[in-house]
C-alpha cells in the first residue's frame, strides 16, 4: 500500500446502515453513519451491504464480493454491522421470503408476497424463531473475522449489537434480542472485538417519533449517534 493512501473503513452492513428516515440511500450520501464515521476520521469508505443481510450474508459477501477483496488491502478498521436482523422473529422461513422474488408468473407472486406480507406481523407476535439463532450468528462472525485477521493479522475489528425496533412488521416483538447480546458479548470476550451497542444509541430516536415510518429504520439524529460511538470505539482500537 502506496505511503499517502488514505484508510479504507470497510462496512459490512445490513440496511441500517444506509437507510435514513425516508428510504434507503447511496452509499455515498454524507449523512449516513459510515460516512460520518469516515468524514470524522479522514478515511475514504467503503459500504458493502443490503437489506435483510445476517451475519450469514455478510460472511458470503466476504468471500465472494470483489470489492471486498479490494478494500481489505487498504483497510483501516472493519465494521460487521450486521447481527440485528438475525435477532428478529422470523416464523416464516426466511428461504422463503428471499424466494418470493423468483415466483413466476407474477400474478402469482403478487399474491404470494401479500399472503407472507400478512402473516408475518400476525406470527411474529410468537416472538419465535428467529432469522438465525445466536450461535450460528456468532459462528458466522467468527469465521469472517478468522479470515480476514489470516490476511491481515494486525487489522482492527468492530462488531455491533443489536438495535431496538418500534415495527408492526414485525409484530413490535423483539425477545431474541437479549439471547443475541448474550452471545455477542461472550465471543467479544472470547476474540476481543470491541462492541458498539446500537441498541442504545439509537433506542430515543427509534421511538421519538423522528425515526423512519417503518419503525426500524433510524432518523439523522440516529445515524449521528452510531457514528459517535462507532469513532470513539475505533479510535480506542487503531
Amino acid at each position: 500500500m502506496a505511503a499517502t493512501a488514505r484508510p479504507v473503513l470497510l462496512v459490512i452492513a445490513d440496511s441500517l446502515s444506509y437507510f435514513g428516515p425516508k428510504g434507503g440511500l447511496p452509499a455515498d450520501h454524507p449523512r449516513i453513519w459510515p460516512n460520518l464515521v469516515g468524514a470524522e476520521l479522514d478515511w475514504d469508505v467503503e459500504v458493502v451491504g443490503r437489506i435483510g443481510w445476517t451475519c450469514r450474508d455478510a460472511y458470503w459477501a466476504l468471500i465472494g464480493d470483489p470489492r471486498v477483496w479490494a478494500a481489505v488491502p487498504r483497510a483501516g478498521a472493519v465494521v460487521f454491522a450486521v447481527g440485528g436482523m438475525d435477532s428478529l422473529p422470523s416464523p416464516l422461513p426466511t428461504a422463503l421470503r428471499e424466494l418470493i422474488r423468483y415466483v413466476r408468473p407474477p400474478a402469482l407472486r403478487r399474491r404470494v408476497r401479500a399472503t407472507y406480507t400478512w402473516l408475518q406481523p400476525k406470527l411474529s407476535k410468537l416472538g419465535r424463531p428467529v432469522a438465525l439463532p445466536p450461535k450460528v450468528s456468532v459462528d458466522y462472525l467468527e469465521q469472517s473475522r478468522e479470515a480476514l485477521a489470516h490476511l491481515r493479522p494486525d487489522l482492527p475489528f468492530v462488531a455491533v449489537l443489536p438495535s431496538v425496533h418500534n415495527c408492526e412488521a414485525y409484530g413490535r416483538v423483539h425477545s431474541g434480542r437479549e439471547p443475541a447480546v448474550k452471545a455477542l458479548r461472550a465471543w467479544s470476550a472470547r476474540t476481543s472485538v470491541p462492541l458498539v451497542d446500537l441498541g442504545e444509541a439509537v433506542r430515543d430516536n427509534i421511538f421519538s417519533g423522528d425515526a423512519n415510518p417503518d419503525g426500524i429504520h433510524w432518523g439523522w439524529a440516529g445515524h449521528t449517534a452510531v457514528a459517535n460511538a462507532m469513532v470513539k470505539t475505533l479510535q480506542e482500537v487503531r
